[in-house]
């Protein structure tokens, strides 16, 4: 079943000359996750952070920090993310030879996990590991850069995984990433998504504008 709609705003359309103090100001405007894309510059083509970021920020807010890892390989990584903080770690099926393996080195650690599928990947690649993960992310741009345009795509994505996790009759987020905005958050929400990573359209105007931003994502 569908549960209400939780917020991630993405740190990767934050100023990153003042981290700690933009994440506790989305978590005062009302955000429910903290999204932090980690991007390798290898499986996609950006360049982003790493577990001392993450570490850094982890005293700045209590909200869960929802660790998305587009990085491969990505086992040798996983516990340094664990470690520094994350509470949510997302992890793609092409990262690694071996994603059931992955995910159960997540949930040893004591952290949720989720996984990701790309434009190009099917929904079939999720079915494998959908009794173990706590989360399904749909990407709804191909991964790399903020700023890029919503996938029609996605719609159908995420209408068949909203299916296939209500049949698993267990709680699992279902998260869309990618081109959210006042428009296509509705199309998401309506479409099965529970949990809406915004960069762009969260950050848009400054902390002043923040919780306002949210508030219309939400549908509120």
């Amino acid at each position: 079943m569908q549960q209400p709609i939780r917020l991630a705003p993405s740190i990767l359309s934050a100023d990153f000359a003042k981290l700690g103090e933009e994440v506790r100001a989305m978590a005062a405007a009302g955000a429910d996750y903290i999204h932090v894309d980690v991007m390798d510059g290898h499986f996609v083509p950006n360049l982003t952070i790493g577990p001392a970021v993450v570490r850094a920020l982890r005293p700045h807010t209590d909200k869960p920090l929802d660790v998305h890892l587009m990085i491969s390989p990505v086992d040798p990584f996983v516990r340094e993310f664990a470690e520094a903080g994350a509470d949510i770690l997302t992890v793609h099926p092409e990262a690694g030879p071996h994603v059931h393996r992955t995910i159960q080195l997540i949930k040893s650690l004591g952290k949720k996990a989720g996984v990701s599928i790309n434009p190009g990947t099917p929904v079939e690649a999720v079915d494998p590991v959908l009794d173990m993960v706590d989360l399904v992310l749909v990407m709804s741009v191909n991964p790399g850069f903020g700023g890029q345009s919503f996938l029609d795509g996605a719609i159908e994505k995420l209408k068949r995984l909203r299916a296939r996790i209500d049949a698993t009759g267990r709680t699992i987020d279902l998260q869309v990433d990618g081109g959210i905005n006042d428009t296509t958050a509705p199309l998401a929400r309506a479409a099965g998504a529970d949990v809406l990573v915004a960069g762009t359209a969260g950050f848009v105007g400054g902390p002043a504008r923040y919780a306002d931003n949210l508030r219309r994502l939400r549908g509120g």
